[in-house]
């Protein structure tokens, strides 16, 4: 079934249960109508009793005779009724003459309630009544044929045996005919999702605003749409971003090593294009290392190993690896982490690199005679580090742009300090991987404020 278009099976299922429900609104409507024939007949033949027994009331006094007499009466009163009286030791007193051509015999004493029998092929309703004057006891039969309303009965249900398919059929064509008009919008968009590719990806489908699946489905094709044309622009600028920063030192150290093979060099100049040619190597490795890293972790390839830690441990390794850059740079460093333990989920390795970036930026963009400061403590129930520089500061426009890729304030200057823009992208990947958030606060010419909140471990609670 699952082979099948989609109208065919809306179109099946639609006529099943279509065909349940007409089959049992006929059958139901069938048994309804043969009780409804047998509670009016039933009705006709106790009326018919109770006018014998008020007839048999009156008489029995004066005799048998006289009984006779007026069932006989009441007979030809009743026209072609059919009915009959017997005595208590099972004797006729009256029967009808049509009941005569039937065969219709005394049943066993006692009442019985109505029946249905059928004799000479003709199906009857009987009711059969006791009646006790004094001493004496009467028994009544009145019959009913029901050959009449049988008839009528079978035509009906004819009726519904040919209707109900030919109501079936109808409904079958006019389901397939709308479940095709009303996945029509289906197709379209799926023309549309066809249409799409890398050069229009921008373009966008008429929302209907119809407040049901079919506007929800466009819209959440829309919002598919825009995330995609928002990553394919981030993997566009990252690739010419990647390109353009592996394309300059591979240029340089190319250049160095074609001068040194052009004339005869002594071997302290071939030593000097060596090391030149070395000290590139090393940054466009640090480079490609750096994107392998990022390309790993957007893959979801880069697992953290987590344990609980003491953050303060982490920072004070990092510290110790930023106060030897300080004391190069003549950066006053300071450093204020609490004695007691701050147990955090994290990957030590990975935290360690991540603060060890967030110093060594605040490091480079900050002359020679500034102050460095790192912080650890408990805040809010969260784990907080900071670090805070006095260096060149962040202009407002740029800092919802710092943790971006390859997103340099100062392309110049960070390319004279070796950065290439990839460091606080890391940072902020490795903060979100334990849960976290980082955030910066900076201000042109008065430094910045980097900060790194962390979930605390079980272990502080």
């Amino acid at each position: 079934m699952k082979s099948f278009p989609i109208q065919i099976r809306l179109t099946a299922w639609y006529s099943a249960v279509l065909a349940v429900v007409l089959f049992l609104f006929g059958l139901s409507s069938y048994f309804e109508m043969r009780n409804s024939i047998h509670q009016t007949v039933d009705e006709a033949l106790q009326d018919r009793v109770r006018g014998v027994r008020g007839l048999i009331e009156r008489n029995s006094p004066y005799g048998n005779d006289e009984v006779q007499r007026e069932l006989r009466e009441h007979s030809e009163l009743a026209g072609g009724a059919l009915w009959q009286v017997s005595d208590q030791q099972g004797s006729w007193l009256y029967r009808s003459a049509s009941i005569n051509e039937f065969e219709i015999t005394i049943p066993s004493r006692g009442p019985t309630g109505p029946f249905t029998f059928s004799s000479q092929n003709t199906p009857f309703r009987m009711v059969n009544a006791e009646i006790k004057v004094g001493s004496q006891s009467y028994l009544v039969q009145v019959v009913a044929p029901l050959d009449d309303f049988y008839d009528a009965l079978h035509r009906f249900a004819t009726l519904l045996l040919v209707s109900i398919p030919i109501l079936l059929l109808c409904a079958a064509v006019g389901g397939y005919w709308l479940s095709c008009r009303m996945l029509a919008p289906f197709d379209e968009i799926t023309q549309a999702a066809r249409s799409v590719g890398i050069h229009n990806l921008s373009s966008r489908l008429v929302v209907p605003q119809t407040r049901d699946v079919l506007q929800r489905l466009s819209e959440t094709f829309n919002s598919m749409l825009e995330r995609l044309e928002a990553a394919f622009k981030k993997i566009t600028q990252f690739t010419a971003d990647a390109s353009h920063e592996l394309r300059t030192p591979i240029a340089v150290m190319r250049t160095r090593a074609e001068l040194s093979l052009r004339k005869t060099r002594t071997v302290d100049e071939h030593r000097e294009a060596l090391r030149q040619v070395h000290s590139g190597l090393e940054k466009t490795s640090d480079l490609v290392e750096k994107l392998m890293l990022l390309a790993r972790a957007d893959y979801g390839a880069e697992v953290l190993q987590l344990s609980t830690e003491n953050l303060g441990d982490i920072v004070r390794d990092s510290c110790s690896q930023g106060r030897t850059l300080s004391e190069i740079k003549q950066i006053s460093f300071h450093e204020q982490i609490p004695d007691f333990p701050v147990w955090v989920q994290a990957d030590p390795h990975a935290l360690g690199r991540l603060f060890l970036i967030l110093i060594d930026n605040a490091i480079k963009y900050t002359a020679t005679g500034g102050r460095v400061e790192v912080l650890v403590a408990k805040e809010n129930g969260s784990a907080l580090a900071s670090v805070r520089d006095t260096g060149i500061g962040i202009a407002a426009e740029d800092l919802p742009n710092v943790f971006e890729r390859f997103y340099r304030v100062d392309k110049a200057r960070s390319r004279e300090s070796g950065g290439v823009g990839l460091g606080l992208s890391i940072g902020r990947w490795i903060a979100e991987a334990h849960a976290g958030t980082i955030e910066v606060q900076s201000t042109p010419g008065r430094g910045s404020i980097f900060q790194v909140r962390l979930p605390l471990a079980s272990s502080n609670n």
